[in-house]
C-alpha cells in the first residue's frame, strides 16, 4: 500500500502522532521495494506542492551522502512532506546536522532517523586514499574513525578495492547513527522514551537496494 493510500496524500498531524517509529521504517522499506521493482507511487506532484505548502509533517529523516546517484525521496517512493533529507559528502555527522535533526525530530515530530551511505561511495575513496583539497580535507578527516575499524583488504587499504571500500561505507554508517545517539542528549532522549528510532542503511548503487544494517 503506498503513502498516498494509506495517509490520503499527506502526511498530516493526526497521521504523524499516529505513526509509531516502526511504522515509519517499514513505509520506508516498502517504498524502496516498490522502487525497486519498477512500482513507484504515480504522485500528483502539484496537489501535494500546494497540500503542503502551509505546513509540513514528515515522518522520517533521512541523512544521506551528497551523491546525485542517491535520490532519496524517488529510492523510497516518498513524496513532497513526506520525508526531511539532510545531505553531505560522506554521510557524516556535525553539529550543523544534528541541530537539523533535532529539529526534525523534536521540534516537527519525525519518528525516524535514517543514516543512509550508498556503495563505491566517493568521499569514503577519497578518505581511504587520503585526498587533500581545501575543506574537503576535513570532512574526510570524519570518515578516519571508519577506516582504522575495518580490516585491510587484499590490497591493503585502497579505494580499487571495491569490497573494502564498501566495508568502510557500512562501518562509517554504523559510526555516524552512534554519533547521533552521542552527541545529541535530545535525540537519545526520544529513543529513550520510544518516540524515535535511529537506524543505518546502505544504498547499492547497482540494484537500487535499500540494505538495512542490524
Amino acid at each position: 500500500m503506498s503513502p498516498m493510500q494509506r495517509y490520503g496524500g499527506v502526511m498530516t498531524s493526526a497521521t504523524q502522532i499516529r505513526m509509531s517509529p516502526d511504522e515509519a521504517l517499514q513505509a520506508l522499506k516498502e517504498g524502496n521495494e516498490r522502487f525497486t521493482a519498477g512500482q513507484a507511487t504515480h504522485h500528483d506532484w502539484v496537489k501535494l506542492m500546494l497540500a503542503t505548502a502551509d505546513e509540513q509533517y514528515p515522518h522520517s529523516l533521512v541523512l544521506s551522502c551528497l551523491d546525485s546517484r542517491v535520490p532519496v525521496e524517488a529510492i523510497f517512493d516518498q513524496g513532497i512532506g513526506d520525508i526531511f533529507v539532510g545531505r553531505v559528502a560522506g554521510n557524516i555527522v556535525n553539529d550543523d546536522l544534528l541541530g537539523s535533526m533535532e529539529f526534525g525530530t523534536k521540534i516537527a515530530g519525525s519518528k525516524l532517523i535514517v543514516v543512509l551511505g550508498h556503495t563505491s561511495c566517493g568521499a569514503v575513496k577519497a578518505a581511504i586514499d587520503k585526498q587533500v583539497l581545501g575543506k574537503l580535507t576535513a570532512t574526510l578527516g570524519l570518515i578516519e574513525p571508519a577506516i582504522s575499524r575495518v580490516e585491510p583488504g587484499e590490497r591493503g587499504r585502497t579505494s580499487s578495492d571495491k569490497t573494502y571500500v564498501d566495508r568502510v561505507v557500512e562501518a562509517n554508517v554504523r559510526k555516524s547513527v552512534s554519533d547521533v545517539l552521542e552527541r545529541s542528549e535530545i535525540i537519545a532522549g526520544l529513543v529513550e522514551t520510544g518516540d524515535l528510532k535511529v537506524v543505518g542503511a546502505v544504498y547499492d548503487l547497482e540494484s537500487g537496494r535499500v540494505s538495512w544494517l542490524g
